[in-house]
């Protein structure tokens, strides 16, 4: 980021903090409304890095339309033994290459999109609601993934599409946001918000975008009901990442018991793990055990680790600690 567009974006942020807490004193639904509108707003599209144009050119595009917006989707592969990759907010599908490169060695079909308002897709804004349609839309295409790996936000959208039909056989979450309340508390921590106006974009997610579900908020969560899942959980996130708190991977492992386990990475922060070639490997080699007879999701996996493991006493910097 440039030091001019730093300061436009500061000064925008500034302008709207000001502008949603003058409303929310004289109309607190408007401005929570207003509030939550704009949290669905990336601000602007990640850029395609080196090497990621031949990524995608070596790909089978496609597309699918998603309430009203084109959506750009990406298939490496011949078509069997699908996997999906579900990016997160403000990311793109191109940002998985290494584990396009690392799955397709292994006879798997990358299947990867562009959400909403992301990368080559239209539109201005997106939803976990439209990330779950994506999701639901490949999976009637492709038939049940052999796993879904996912990053950061679309870890929260992926749980919500597994308790609504989609069907993988494994789940790697990473940098995964658990609590969709969390996502509203860190916007408005993020702008300098009122609580009431936090609280009355609660409001907004209950009346307009789901209306008359009263348990709605426990769903939104991926550590919602995990017997639902039937499938094992491995996990991977930084301790010391700056995005998205350790804390909501820890609240997924907590609720999935010995049918997810943790592996906790130092250095690699948000975004680099994605390319970390041990948490690659190790990742794809999860995605390729044979799944156990035991009862689903339960007990065919290690038992859960919630805390680094050291290989030595100084990792290297950047590397994965597993």
């Amino acid at each position: 980021m440039s030091p001019m567009t730093a300061l436009v974006q500061t000064v925008s942020r500034t302008a709207l903090r000001a502008a949603l807490n003058a409303t929310s004193f004289l109309a607190p639904r408007l401005a929570g409304r207003a509030a939550f509108a704009v949290s669905l707003h990336p601000a602007g599209r990640s850029r395609l890095r080196p090497g990621e144009s031949d990524l995608l050119a070596d790909a089978r595009i496609g597309q699918l339309t998603v309430h009203g917006k084109s959506v750009v989707t990406h298939q490496w592969g011949d078509g069997s033994r699908p996997v999906l990759l579900v990016h997160g907010w403000r990311s793109r599908a191109a940002r998985f290459g290494a584990f396009v490169t690392a799955l397709r060695e292994q006879g798997y079909s990358p299947i990867a999109f562009d959400a909403p308002a992301h990368g080559a897709s239209s539109g201005r804004d997106t939803s976990i609601v439209e990330y779950r349609e994506i999701i639901r839309q490949l999976h009637a295409e492709h038939g049940r993934f052999e796993a879904v790996i996912a990053h950061s936000f679309g870890v929260l959208a992926t749980f919500f599409a597994l308790r609504d039909g989609v069907q993988a056989r494994r789940v790697v979450g990473i940098g995964g946001v658990t609590e969709f309340g969390w996502i509203i508390d860190a916007f408005r921590t993020l702008l300098g918000l009122r609580e009431r106006i936090a609280r009355d974009m609660r409001g907004y997610v209950e009346r307009i975008m789901f209306p008359g579900d009263p348990d709605i908020w426990r769903r939104l969560n991926a550590s919602y009901r995990p017997e639902e899942i039937g499938a094992p959980v491995l996990l991977f996130h930084d301790e010391h990442d700056d995005t998205v708190p350790l804390g909501q991977s820890r609240a997924l492992v907590r609720a999935y018991g010995e049918g997810a386990r943790l592996v906790v990475t130092r250095g690699l922060g948000h975004r680099r793990i994605l390319g970390d070639p041990e948490v690659v490997a190790a990742a794809v080699d999860f995605v390729r055990q044979e799944r156990q007879h035991a009862a689903p999701g339960l007990s065919d996996e290690p038992v859960v680790r919630d805390e680094p493991v050291v290989r030595d006493a100084a990792p290297r910097p950047g590397s994965a600690v597993l």
